[in-house]
């Protein structure tokens, strides 16, 4: 139920776009970006900080988009979170205990994994590297693409690049495990 309603954005502003324009997909994707927000709060408690920034994006670029009914605004809105997750990335290099790959990779692993700061510190700016390519990537396809050719590289392309990214990592991270650690050790 929790990756239905984290995908639901995408899904909805995709079925949008294919059904009514980008218009009425900007709009419902303001709306469900909003509802995303509020129900993990009624769910979980607390707000999560993505929804509550990417809620905050979608509504002053989908806004900008309808007031001054130009779509270039809307298409900012991957390359904004982009670019802010990016920057998290490179912040927590410096800010806080552990940087924010390590607290989202070991996350994922349910427990602490065999690796030296370096080694987190060179996977953290891999991260920030990655997403600012994809900020980029996400404005050139925009501005010398198609509409259409942009909202698939939206929802598919920006998407899948981020899944061939993580999984070679995962991969790797998981021979990092006390567990593996081990058996290689027999």
């Amino acid at each position: 139920m929790n990756q239905v309603l984290e995908w639901s954005p995408l899904i909805v502003f995709y079925l949008g776009f294919k059904l009514l324009g980008l218009y009425w997909a900007t709009g419902a994707l303001m709306v469900i970006c909003v509802a995303v927000m509020f129900i993990h709060r009624f769910r979980a408690g607390s707000y999560k900080v993505m929804h509550v920034v990417t809620a905050s994006v979608a509504l002053v670029l989908g806004g900008a988009t309808f007031l001054f009914h130009d779509t270039r605004f809307i298409q900012w809105k991957p390359t904004v979170l982009l670019a802010v997750a990016a920057a998290a990335f490179i912040g927590s290099s410096v800010v806080g205990k552990q940087p924010l790959a390590r607290r989202m990779l070991e996350g994922a692993f349910n427990e602490t994994l065999d690796l030296r700061s370096h080694q987190w510190l060179v996977i953290n700016t891999a991260w920030a590297a990655w997403f600012a390519v994809l900020a980029i990537a996400n404005i050139y396809i925009a501005r010398n693409f198609d509409e259409a050719v942009w909202v698939n590289f939206k929802i598919f392309g920006i998407s899948i690049a981020l899944m061939l990214f993580m999984i070679p990592q995962v991969i790797w991270l998981n021979g990092k495990t006390p567990a593996a650690q081990a058996e290689r050790a027999k």
